[in-house]
């Protein structure tokens, strides 16, 4: 293969052929849309753009395919091409050209990907409020959010994980006193181990008791105003909710830590310089005595222009602001190129108009790309938002427990004669990947049932299956003894060419991913590869096979291990050389 070529994508390399062949063809500059066939007998690829260019140019579409077809250099890249239908061109990739991609995988640490010049790119995700425990609302966020950050990174970009927690504001005046007022008591230690109880305690104090109410409004004027002492409780009891993130974190095995904590206080000092900003450049207009920002890009019912609000009648912020002053910050200081915020689906309103004044304001230039990665929600087996029986937000923590256990009882039951410690890891694996890969694996922007036994299974498209399916091949490799790893790959049988085909196309869905943030995508690619290496283990026999045959088998059998390994690492999943 030449430089050229290598560094395409099978894909963009049959569009730049197919491309050049239309315009030879007349039809320059209309797309050659290139798409997997859905079936082997259909060939590899298929260019369908004929059929579009035919029509643009009033000709016959199965003549100017003929025209295509006769211009089409796929010399060294195909074996076999034809027309299919009124015009569609069905593209048989040679076995020698998909041989030639393993080999390139196979000497390369990042498996033959192509990685694009890289961005500076920041992944915010997470984002709990600190005045709370982490629950299962911080789920999908955190889930998602890892595994972008992740491939973005695979991919070749300079990635920065930001954590934008709740750390500020009027409810942190309320906690504050009930830390001073628990402290008092000697119960601090106690009361803290439960944040969510602790929040609860403080809330109940705040409503029933006028003057605890008067004495946290009191600490939020002192901890806004920077009073050294109550700013110094302030940040005990952060580190101690970040704590209780951090085991999370921990937990689920997601790369967030305290570096990548920049919370809403970190932009206090920039508010009043954000709102100064929006005045200077002719943007901001009182209203009510609020200080608010109309956009004519967003109507109301009655089409007026919907208002913004940046500063409250008594002087207060908003998340608007801080948002704003956040992605100001994220330009002026970090220089970022892409900014991805992964917050639940809930929010677009918020960040189409975030993102929008964030434009006509200069705090976000055209060529730095905001993007709010949008999810829906996890339900429970009723439909609704996920809850324990009695009502209860459920706790991030005990979830993951509770999926640890289930995989700790299904190992113990299907190998209960594993020792304990090999049952325990196995179960850690299992029970974590299949709450991640039971999420991955949607489309982050549907809701979805959370379900215990479908995310468990070890069949279908879940984390068991997939985990499994590693270690099979890997298996593979304690039986062989020596063989020739650097040995040529030779593609002959059919099965083995679908495999091939599979494994030269991981490039492909990890530069879709980074574009689109749609992890669901390489879930479903692991899971064809691995159902591919089952038919290729049926029909082509590894072990058993002789001299060149079988060391060609192994490559591709080791380049799949290594590719699986890959794409559920990305998907920030364990994998486990026996299970």
């Amino acid at each position: 293969m030449t430089q050229t070529t290598a560094n395409l994508t099978i894909s963009q390399l049959l569009a730049q052929r197919v491309e050049a062949a239309l315009a030879a063809a007349g039809a320059a500059g209309a797309p050659a849309v290139i798409q997997p066939s859905g079936k082997p007998e259909f060939g590899d690829f298929q260019a369908n753009g004929v059929m579009g260019a035919a029509k643009a140019a009033k000709t016959n579409p199965r003549e100017l395919a003929t025209k295509v077809v006769a211009a089409l250099d796929l010399a060294g890249i195909a074996d076999k091409v034809e027309i299919a239908g009124p015009g569609f061109i069905n593209i048989h990739l040679a076995p020698s050209f998909l041989a030639q991609r393993l080999e390139a995988a196979r000497n390369d640490d990042a498996l033959g990907i192509n990685k694009p010049a890289p961005q500076k790119v920041m992944v915010e995700y997470s984002s709990p409020n600190l005045a709370k425990e982490m629950h299962v609302g911080h789920l999908r966020s955190t889930i998602i959010g890892d595994a972008i950050a992740r491939v973005l990174a695979f991919a070749g970009h300079d990635v920065q994980r930001c954590n934008h927690v709740g750390d500020w504001g009027t409810q942190f005046g309320m906690l504050v006193a009930y830390l001073v007022e628990t402290r008092q008591s000697g119960d601090a230690d106690l009361e803290l181990a439960d944040l969510e109880n602790f929040y609860r305690k403080s809330k109940v104090r705040f409503d029933e008791d006028a003057a605890f109410a008067d004495t946290a409004r009191n600490y939020v004027v002192k901890l806004q105003g920077g009073d050294p002492e109550v700013l110094a409780l302030w940040k005990q009891f952060v580190e101690v909710s970040m704590h209780h993130c951090q085991a999370v974190y921990d937990k689920l095995g997601v790369g967030l830590d305290l570096a990548a904590v920049r919370g809403e206080s970190a932009y206090n000092d920039d508010l009043p310089v954000v709102v100064s900003d929006l005045k200077a450049a002719g943007l901001l207009e009182e209203s009510q005595g609020a200080q608010v920002v109309f956009l004519p890009e967003f109507k109301n019912p009655e089409g007026e222009a919907q208002a913004m609000i940046i500063q409250k009648k008594d002087g207060g912020f908003l998340y608007a602001t801080t948002d704003l002053a956040a992605v100001r910050y994220r330009h002026r200081t970090l220089d970022l190129k892409r900014v991805v915020y992964v917050v639940d689906a809930r929010q677009s309103l918020h960040f189409q108009q975030l993102f929008t004044l964030s434009r006509k304001a200069g705090f976000a230039p055209a060529d730095m790309a905001l993007e709010h990665v949008a999810f829906g929600t996890m339900m429970g087996e009723d439909g609704k938002p996920f809850k324990t029986r009695s009502g209860d937000t459920v706790k991030l923590v005990e979830l993951l427990d509770e999926a640890v256990e289930r995989a700790y009882a299904l190992v113990s039951q299907k190998n209960p004669d594993l020792a304990e410690d090999t049952r325990r890891s196995i179960a850690q694996a299992v029970g974590i990947g299949a709450v991640k890969y039971a999420d991955l694996s949607k489309n982050r922007t549907s809701d979805y049932i959370f379900n215990w036994d479908t995310m468990l299974a070890f069949e279908g498209n879940t984390a068991p299956y997939l985990q499994y399916s590693y270690t099979r091949v890997a298996s593979v490799f304690r039986k062989v003894g020596d063989y020739n790893a650097n040995a040529e790959i030779v593609i002959s049988e059919p099965a083995e060419k679908q495999l091939a085909l599979q494994l030269a196309q991981f490039d492909e869905v990890i530069a879709f991913v980074s574009d689109t943030c749609q992890p669901h995508q390489l879930c479903s690619y692991l899971f064809a590869l691995a159902q591919q290496f089952s038919r290729f283990y049926e029909a082509c026999p590894i072990l058993s096979a002789e001299g060149a045959v079988r060391d060609s088998r192994l490559a591709i059998a080791a380049l799949t291990a290594r590719t699986m390994k890959a794409g559920l690492s990305l998907l920030g999943i364990a994998v486990l050389e026996e299970m």
